[in-house]
């Protein structure tokens, strides 16, 4: 495999984790933090645009699957993916950890 192949595993990951508590949020119809909201990041979002939000991640990550060959029979695949899939998890949990949630 080559390198960039390793590069989308992480990116497949990070885009992942991202996508879900957006898309729980917007499903759940709660307001949550997204690029678009005022002041970006900060603001909140309507459950509508943080779908809208989810799904876009969603889709960037399984095309970024699809261009890492993520598979058992890599395992280095698996542990980038996790890696990417970990750091945005524990990321975003110091960012929205004093965010208040209507």
């Amino acid at each position: 495999m080559n390198w960039y192949d390793y590069i989308a595993c992480l990116f497949a990951g990070m885009f992942i984790a991202n996508a879900i508590p957006h898309f729980i949020h917007g499903v759940s119809g709660n307001k949550f933090p997204t690029p678009f909201s005022k002041p970006p990041g900060k603001g909140l979002s309507s459950p509508t645009v943080n779908v809208l939000w989810a799904l876009l991640n969603f889709t960037a990550g399984y095309l970024f699957y699809l261009a890492g060959k993520i598979s058992e029979g890599n395992v280095w695949t698996l542990i980038i993916f996790f890696i990417g899939f970990a750091f945005i998890s524990i990321f975003s949990s110091k960012i929205f950890a004093d965010k208040m949630i209507e």
